[in-house]
């Protein structure tokens, strides 16, 4: 029986991963920067410019978008450390999109090299 983790390097071995070192200038030139996390991670913090689509909806949000219809867009992925990304990377492929990239290491990893960081301000009740 395979595990998550299996699965995992499987993906990554069909999966084109970047540095968080080029990160910035391929998220630049991305035409869409996916968060795949839960909501809850995303709404703590994330990468500037990046929409939510979390794993277990990305096929359905990609399926249902018209903006998201040419299979040579060129899309970035990210996760929590990059095992999910590799995951819904490895799903895009299937699903015919020829252009996916996710982030090695994922968002702690662009977190410890110091990239920016959005966080939603939190309303004051002063």
């Amino acid at each position: 029986m395979k595990t998550a983790h299996d699965l995992v390097a499987a993906a990554k071995s069909k999966v084109q991963e970047v540095s968080v070192a080029n990160a910035e200038q391929t998220v630049r030139d991305a035409d869409v920067l996916v968060d795949v996390r839960e909501g809850d991670e995303f709404a703590a913090g994330h990468i500037p410019g990046s929409v939510h689509f979390s794993r277990g909806m990305l096929e359905f949000k990609f399926s249902g978008n018209p903006a998201l219809q040419s299979r040579d867009i060129k899309i970035v992925l990210y996760c929590k450390t990059s095992g999910r990304a590799a995951l819904a990377a490895a799903a895009l492929h299937d699903m015919g999109y020829l252009n996916v990239q996710s982030i090695a290491g994922g968002f702690d990893a662009w977190v410890a090299a110091g990239k920016p960081v959005a966080k939603p301000e939190t309303p004051s009740f002063e």
